[in-house]
């Protein structure tokens, strides 16, 4: 009798399901009554057309999933790329990935596009879209894809597909339009429901300005018109936030071309705010055993060859100078100087977990099309440390980081978040240090501390660095933006590279496990982010500014002073305004200054020693003894309400 050999498919929540071999991730979808647009076979993404032959796990993936999110903005932007190629038929498609709020794609057409063109290019996406075509995966033999694109005209396809090793090239067919592309994307068009062309701009063909200038179109679209909706109101949201203006306004930073773009000078205010973000940060890490450390901001190329930088990082590094006939590079990272530092002694299984911290500045090249304010720069400092421990440490001191992360991304007001942990691509091994062996257990040590604390997570595939996986932990802000701030890094490779050793209480020498992490990550980006998440109104113990004194008029300087002097004395940062501006312009200027606290004084208030108390956030609190508004701020100070 012949057996009817059957496949096990397991989901995300355990339970498993038999199918014959050779079903199609559609049909059990299907079967199973799951709404998705893409899955992930044992970690990778896949085409729910995949069909799978053997025993795997499954997950199914929708808008609401990170991954899902990607792949339908991916395939909007296909959908983009075949509206603008039959609007435009001499246009040359170039790049057209998912960002982090939609999609866009690069054009060559010999103009910059018009209003008018992003107006009846998203009409006719949406023809498209209502035609429910089928989106197909097609693979050809690299010769063909090359006789294909050459036959296009496609140039810019053809010198990716120079970059791409493999025999055979994935297309994607949607109609009768293809785009060479890895994928993978939604099963057809009429899933794309709501789409709004957002912006267009220059953009330098990968970015680099001594290539060609092609067009750029951005976009987003929803699986529904009330999520575009919402998308378009946080837009506006988002643009009143711009930590760009705000930061103008408030007079705190400013990026000058004389100085060189991505490089930040900060004025008096921004550099108080972000002494305190330093100084808080630095008090909560020595109450856990760090220990401080300065670094130079060069070093010789060897270091970056045994380090593996020089292999891995290279084209992020800016070039240095030569000293006594050596070559030195400015450095991009901290670790290898905070290496040197625990191999400059013989170090004992007693001195582990060793916690070296730093606010490290380091210098990374980014191309000019992504630079942004404080958000995307090339001088950047990062609240960095490293720990070198035993391996039966690494739980521990993981946990431990990740304990850290909530209470320090809490005390700033961020409650929301989302966790992932980066994984290598098993397939792409050349882009990674270190054996599989090695990753094998450096991927098991982070996971099993994400399972054991119950934490949720989506696991991203080939998002680890070279040296090792990393757990990221991802924020929300006040209007729903993920930010990713905290990384906490596991690296097996650079111990061994560098012939690190403890001696253990065997009195034998082992390797330790070294873990990079930053909590808040650049200090730039955080501040920026910091502006826009409370729209430049920052609360009491963050403010550079925290009460200004508004005297009447100038008979109250005196009594102003007065109160000036006993909120210094008290350290509170303050200021009175000694202007001869009516009241109304001084409240209204603080106002717009995002003063937390107005203290205006006249003639009842120095006749009582009180003060008429106006908050930026309730309006007046009316007057008050001097020593209860003390009180209030500092509890406000104390638990960083």
């Amino acid at each position: 009798m012949r057996t009817v050999v059957r496949i096990r498919i397991q989901l995300p929540d355990g339970r498993a399901f038999e199918y014959q071999p050779g079903v199609s991730l559609a049909e059990v979808a299907a079967d199973l009554g799951v709404q998705a647009f893409v899955a992930k076979v044992d970690g990778r993404l896949v085409d729910l057309s995949t069909r799978v032959d053997r025993d795997c796990q499954v997950e199914f993936l929708d808008f609401t999933h990170p991954e899902g999110r990607a792949t339908y903005w991916h395939s909007s932007t296909h959908l983009m790329a075949q509206a603008v190629k039959e609007l435009f038929p001499e246009a040359k498609l170039a790049i057209g990935p998912p960002i982090e709020d939609g999609f866009y794609y690069d054009f060559e057409i010999g103009r910059p596009f018009e209003p008018q063109d992003l107006e009846r290019i998203e009409a006719r996406m949406r023809e498209l879209a209502q035609k429910d075509q089928i989106i197909e995966r097609v693979e050809i033999p690299r010769e063909e894809a090359y006789r294909l694109l050459a036959s296009q005209g496609e140039k810019y396809k053809l010198e990716l597909l120079e970059e791409i090793p493999d025999e055979r090239v994935s297309f994607y067919r949607q109609d009768g339009f293809m785009d060479m592309c890895r994928g993978p994307h939604i099963p057809r068009t009429g899933l794309i429901k709501a789409i709004k062309l957002l912006s267009t701009s220059g953009a330098y063909w990968r970015g680099d300005e001594r290539r060609e200038m092609l067009q750029r179109i951005y976009g987003i679209s929803f699986p529904t018109q009330e999520e575009l909706d919402r998308f378009l109101q946080r837009l506006e949201e988002a643009k009143r936030r711009d930590h760009r203006r705000l930061g103008r306004e408030l007079d705190l930073f400013s990026i000058h071309e004389e100085i060189g773009p991505g490089l930040v000078l900060w004025h008096p205010k921004g550099a108080l705010v972000r002494r305190i973000i330093e100084a808080f940060i630095s008090q909560e890490l020595e109450r856990r055993g760090y220990q401080f450390v300065y670094t130079p901001h060069v070093a010789r190329v060897r270091l970056w060859e045994i380090s593996g930088h020089m292999s891995w990082y290279r084209e992020n590094m800016y070039s240095g100078m030569e000293v006594d006939e050596q070559q030195y590079l400015v450095k991009p990272m901290n670790c290898p100087f905070h290496i040197m530092i625990y191999r400059s002694q013989t170090r004992s299984y007693r001195d582990l977990p060793m916690r070296l911290a730093e606010f490290g500045t380091v210098y990374r090249y980014e191309r000019p099309g992504v630079l942004h304010g404080l958000l995307r720069v090339r001088g950047l400092t990062q609240d960095d440390a490293h720990i070198f421990c035993r391996p039966d440490q690494i739980e521990e001191e993981v946990s431990s980081l990740i304990d850290l992360a909530f209470s320090i991304l809490g005390a700033f007001g961020f409650r929301d978040y989302r966790i992932e942990l980066s994984v290598r691509d098993p397939e792409e091994m050349g882009r990674y240090a270190g054996g599989a062996e090695v990753w094998d257990v450096a991927e098991r040590a982070l996971e099993k501390v994400l399972v054991g604390r119950g934490l949720a997570y989506n696991r991203a595939v080939g998002e680890a660095s070279f040296y090792g996986p990393k757990i990221d932990i991802h924020l929300l802000d006040a209007i729903g933006r993920s930010w990713q701030m905290t990384t906490i890094q596991l690296d097996f490779n650079l111990p061994e590279r560098f012939d690190l050793t403890y001696m253990g209480s065997d009195g034998r020498e082992h390797r330790p496990v070294m873990i990079h992490r930053a909590i808040v990550g650049s200090l730039e980006r955080f501040v920026g982010i910091l502006i826009e998440h409370y729209a430049g109104a920052f609360p009491v113990w963050l403010a550079p500014e925290q009460v200004r004194v508004l005297p009447i008029t100038d008979r109250h300087l005196d009594y102003a002073r007065q109160v000036l002097s006993r909120l210094q004395q008290e350290g509170l940062r303050a200021s009175v305004d000694e202007t001869s501006e009516r009241i109304s312009y001084k409240v209204r200027q603080a106002q717009i200054e995002r003063i937390p606290y107005m203290l205006v004084v006249g003639d009842r208030e120095q006749r009582h020693g009180q003060v008429a108390v106006r908050s930026r956030s309730e309006g007046d609190l009316g007057p008050m003894a001097l020593d209860v508004f003390l009180s209030r701020i500092k509890r406000e100070i104390e638990t960083k309400s």
